[in-house]
Formats: C-alpha cells, sequence, structure tokens
C-alpha cells in the first residue's frame, strides 16, 4: 500500500534552486534513507513533506491526500507526519513525565510500551537538564510519537551522538518501525547508519535524485563516483592499469574507469590472475585491515580481514571481476 507519494517537487530560494523535481514513492512500513552531500536538498525535502515548507510546484501525496504546507494552514504541519529536527528543542527545568504528559494521546499501557522503546523508562523521574545529549533526543523522539503519527521524518538523528548513545537511537529507530508499526524515513550522511537499515536509498544531489535502489545496488553500482564516495572508500583505476587489469581478469575492455571497493581486491599468492604491487601502509580498522599498495605508479587501496602484509612487502593483487563497475 503506497502511504506516501512525492510528485515533481521544485523549491527555488532566491536564484537558486534547492529542489527540482523530486518524486519518490513510499510504501507502508518501508525503509527509506536519504543519502547526499550537505547542501543536496535532503532536510527541505523533510520539511516539505512534513508541510512545514511549501513547495513552489508539486505535491505530497499522504494516504492519497495532500499535505498541505504553512501558507495554507494557520499552524504548520500533518497531524500524522513526525518531524524530529536535527535542532530539536527541550524545555528546562520539568521533569520528563511532565514534558511527555502534554501531548500525550496514549492510554497507559500504550504510554509505557513507548517509553520502553525508546529506552527511557528508567528517566521519567529525571529533569531535563540533567540529561546527556542522546537521552534527550530520545525524549524528544518520545514526545513526538506520543501523539501516534504514521510517517516518522528523522533528520540526521545521529549527528553529534557517541557510539553508545548512537547504537541505543538505531536500536530505538528499528524497534519504532517493528513494535509500533510507524514508517520511517531518514536522512544520514554516514553509509553505517543506513546500509544496514533501509529497504531503499535515495540518493540526492544538487536537488535531484540521481539514484535510488536497495542498499546493495547503490553500494555496488553507483551511477556517479559522487554517488559512490558517499557509502564507503573505492579505488579509480586508470586506463593504462585498466587494460592491464582487465586483460589479466579476462573482463571484456571499456571506454570507462574501473571503479572498485576495497574489499574487492584481494591479497594472494603469485598465480596467472594477479599483478605484482609494494604495500605502501597498513592501517588497522578492528575488524580488518586496508592495505594501501603501488600497483604500475598506481595507489590502490586491499582490504584484508587477518595477517596483514608489512610495509613496503611485495605482494600479489586479483580482482573479482563480477565487482567492478564502470563510471
Amino acid at each position: 500500500m503506497v502511504l506516501l507519494k512525492v510528485s515533481g517537487i521544485h523549491r527555488q530560494k532566491g536564484n537558486d534552486v534547492v529542489l527540482y523535481d523530486v518524486g519518490f514513492t513510499q510504501q507502508h512500513l518501508q525503509k527509506i534513507a536519504i543519502a547526499g552531500a550537505s547542501g543536496s536538498g535532503k532536510s527541505t525535502l523533510l520539511k516539505i513533506i512534513a508541510g512545514l515548507i511549501q513547495p513552489d510546484a508539486g505535491e505530497v501525496l499522504f494516504e492519497s491526500e495532500r499535505v498541505k504546507g504553512p501558507y495554507e494552514k494557520l499552524i504548520p504541519g500533518h497531524s500524522e507526519i513526525a518531524y524530529l529536527s536535527q535542532q530539536f528543542e527541550l524545555n528546562n527545568n520539568y521533569r520528563v513525565e511532565e514534558i511527555l504528559s502534554y501531548a500525550n494521546t496514549l492510554l497507559p499501557g500504550e504510554a509505557e510500551i513507548l517509553y520502553e522503546v525508546c529506552r527511557i523508562s528508567h528517566l521519567l523521574k529525571r529533569r531535563t537538564d540533567e540529561l546527556s545529549g542522546g537521552e534527550r533526543q530520545r525524549i524528544a523522539l518520545c514526545r513526538l510519537l506520543t501523539t501516534s503519527p504514521k510517517l516518522l521524518l528523522l533528520d540526521e538523528p545521529f549527528s553529534n551522538l557517541d557510539l553508545i548513545h548512537k547504537n541505543i537511537l538505531k536500536a530505538v529507530i528499528r524497534d519504532i518501525g517493528e513494535r509500533l508499526n510507524i514508517t520511517c524515513t531518514l536522512v544520514s550522511h554516514d553509509p553505517a547508519d543506513t546500509l544496514p537499515w533501509a529497504d531503499e536509498i535515495l540518493i540526492m544531489k544538487d536537488g535531484k535524485i540521481i539514484q535510488k535502489g536497495s542498499c546493495a545496488e547503490v553500494y555496488k553500482n553507483p551511477v556517479t563516483e559522487y554517488a559512490a564516495a558517499l557509502f564507503g572508500k573505492y579505488n579509480i583505476i586508470s586506463q593504462p592499469l585498466a587494460k592491464t587489469l582487465l586483460q589479466v581478469t579476462a573482463v571484456k575492455e571499456n571506454e570507462k574507469n574501473i571503479f572498485v571497493r576495497p574489499e574487492n581486491f584481494k591479497i594472494v599468492a603469485d598465480g596467472e590472475q594477479s599483478l605484482k604491487g609494494k604495500v605502501n601502509a597498513v592501517y588497522f580498522f578492528g575488524s580488518y585491515y586496508e592495505i594501501e599498495v603501488i600497483l604500475s605508479a598506481n595507489k590502490i587501496i586491499a582490504r584484508a580481514s587477518a595477517s596483514p602484509p608489512s610495509i613496503g612487502d611485495s605482494v600479489y593483487v586479483s580482482l573479482n571481476n563480477k565487482t567492478i563497475w564502470y563510471v
């Protein structure tokens, strides 16, 4: 069932086009993540969906009814769409339970489940000025959810959080969908936030959606170098080295540059389908190592899970020809 339909959204600020012909659909309980560089239009799009900014053209349909903008309503916003801003606010010198009681439309049993989902049951008697940043954010999120929205829009919810509170919030967002049956759309610049969570990812650049697809599609087959860079490190293989690699790996030669993720280069024993190089640097990332290798005056990054070579070692590098893409 289509919950949300965004069509032909255009927004201009002065001479600058913020959004240009943006459109997509979201099914009930489909998890959509929006990725893009700063200034690509992500936050403006969320605010238009929430009814907080008026588009210059296009429309947003929520459950087949048009979402009105602030030029059409005395109080902006939609009663069944909740938007958590990066600049959320909580009044100081109040107990958490007081903050949550103001807009609460839930029955006592339902409220207790919500507090459990948001991991704040132990904070209800605390004052808001006694909370950490991560706790305050979960309180602000819970306050939004007390109105029982059907769609939750999260604008960079993990920014400025330490890893502990970030992981707690990730668990909260997962449970909001699974236990409360609330559909979520999330904006984030970190692939670690979006790739494990989303059903579909929209990539934005200069106010346009330039790619949409599953997490695997946008990671393995980005349409541009910009799209590739949003989801982690990659190697650009120059034409001379590309021709050599293509011959070695028996891939049909292509006029375009080759792009390869680090994990798709392998450090191997000498063999027919490998090229010799020299280790320039080794970086430890906990569960894996990244190995910087010089191949014919080209620098590539490969990945190893254990027992990395040392700087200065001669190594052989192979490439899985099914994991390259051309841009």
